[in-house]
Parts: C-alpha cells; structure tokens; sequence
C-alpha cells in the first residue's frame, strides 16, 4: 500500500489504518475488561464478500456501538470466533469498513472530526436539527456517497436514526437496498445502553453483560419487494418491530441486575 494512496472519498489510508489502530487499542478494555461482549454469529463475517455488504442495527449509543462493530469485525477477520480477546487483530485492520452518521454529530467537536477520518459517511438528518423538528428532502448526494462506499466495501448504518428503542425504521435505507442490491447483514445489540452515556464516550457502568449478535444475510428480492415489506423485514430483524416493545416486569429488571453483578465477579 502506497504511503499516500486514498480511498474513494480522499482520505489516506496510512493515516486512517493508524487511527483505527489506536482507537482500538484505547477502547478494547470497554468490551474486554470494564464489560465483557458477547457475541454471535461472528462466523458470517470471514464469508462476506469484500464490497457491497450492508449492516443494519438497532441502536443504543452514538459511538460505543460502532466501535464495537470495528472491534468484533476486525476480530473475526482474523480467524477468531466470537471473541476479540487480544487485540493484535487490530493491527492490520479492514480499512474499507465505513458507518453512516449524522453530519451534525460528526462536526461537534475535534474528536468525532478524527473519528469521521477513520470511516463515517456523513449525511444530513431528514428529520432533525440542532434539537428541533425539520422536514427536509433527502439529499442525493448523501446517497451517492453511501452507493460509492459500498461500492468500496461494507457499510454500518443505524435505520433508525435514533438512539430510542422501537423508533420507525427509516424508509431511506430501504431505498438504498433497492438501488445498490447488498447483502444485507442484521445485527442485534443490546448492555451498551447500560454500560455507557448516550454518546458511548465515558464508562456509565461497570461490570455489564453486553450482547451482539450478527444474523445471516436478509433473503430480500430487489426487484419484487415493496419500500414497505423491506422496512418491515428489517424491523423484525433488529428486533424493533412494535410487537417487540413490552413491559418487563420489576422482579425480571432485579434479576438480571443480580445476573449483571454476578457476571461482574465471574470475569
């Protein structure tokens, strides 16, 4: 690899594999030692094809989420299977892995600027600005850009939008299925709400169970499948389709606190 050579949207990727490296380094401990992750289904992952692979997700923090993606990808890239015990996987990362953020957010400070050099394919929120309520037209250019990087390689997004359980599946993704055809990979997480603040940056508990667990690709048929049955295939599939919403009972929330303690002493 050159030592100046970019990737489609001109970032260099010396640069970006360095930054990806040391993001890596410094939050491993946040899935491997503060909290423990549990995955499964990392065995899909070493069988993708290297481009034009899309990841949908629930979501639950603005960060620690993606990070987490990045960790258990490059892990099972490598030949491990529902782990990322040690990190030397991090060492010669997939640096076409990119995630869909909101321009907002990716603009708010210094550190989410570098955090876009590592892979966010910033696009302008629809619905939502600066905290108030905004109706806008999407904008085309923001779905060239997620085409181009999935033309590149794999792409992360949140259909959603929203950290908040069981928000509408934004009709925006089903639309990229439709005109760029990826196998579509679900994935299904769930602690990182408890572990961390709603940015994902600062460590809120300690000793948390999270999960994540990746699903085979979704069977869709781009041509014959409607916007809607696409949207509500990847409702059930994240687990966000209202007939997953439920109240869960005091005594259950104590017990799997005492199961979080416990698995706290264990690790």
């Amino acid at each position: 690899m050159g030592l100046f050579k970019r990737n489609p949207f001109g970032h260099i990727l010396f640069l970006k594999k360095w930054l990806i490296r040391i993001f890596g380094v410094l939050t491993h401990q946040r899935y491997q030692g503060f909290n423990q992750l549990k995955i499964e289904g990392s065995e899909i992952i070493k069988d993708l094809p290297d481009t034009n692979v899309l990841f949908v997700s629930n979501h639950q923090t603005y960060f620690a989420d993606v990070t987490a993606m990045f960790h258990v990808f490059n892990a099972s890239l490598s030949g491990r299977v529902d782990t990322i015990k040690n990190i030397g996987y991090i060492w010669q990362p997939k640096l076409n892995i990119y995630y869909v953020a909101a321009k907002e957010t990716m603009r708010s400070g210094l550190l989410t600027r570098i955090m876009a050099y590592a892979g966010s394919v910033s696009v302008e929120r629809t619905w939502r600005e600066k905290g108030k309520e905004v109706e806008r037209e999407v904008n085309p250019h923001d779905t060239e850009n997620i085409g181009k990087a999935l033309k590149d390689g794999w792409v992360i997004t949140f259909p959603q939008g929203t950290t908040k359980p069981f928000k509408p599946i934004r009709k925006g993704t089903a639309h990229i299925i439709k005109d760029y055809k990826p196998i579509v990979i679900p994935i299904v997480i769930d602690g990182f709400r408890r572990s961390f603040d709603k940015k994902g940056f600062h460590i809120k508990k300690r000793g948390i169970l999270q999960s994540f667990v990746i699903k085979p690709p979704l069977d869709i048929d781009y041509e014959n499948e409607t916007i809607e049955e696409i949207v509500t295939k990847i409702e059930y599939a994240i687990e966000q389709h209202p007939s997953f919403s439920k109240v869960i009972p005091g005594e259950e929330i104590d017990e799997m606190e005492k199961m979080n303690e416990k698995r706290r002493w264990e690790y």
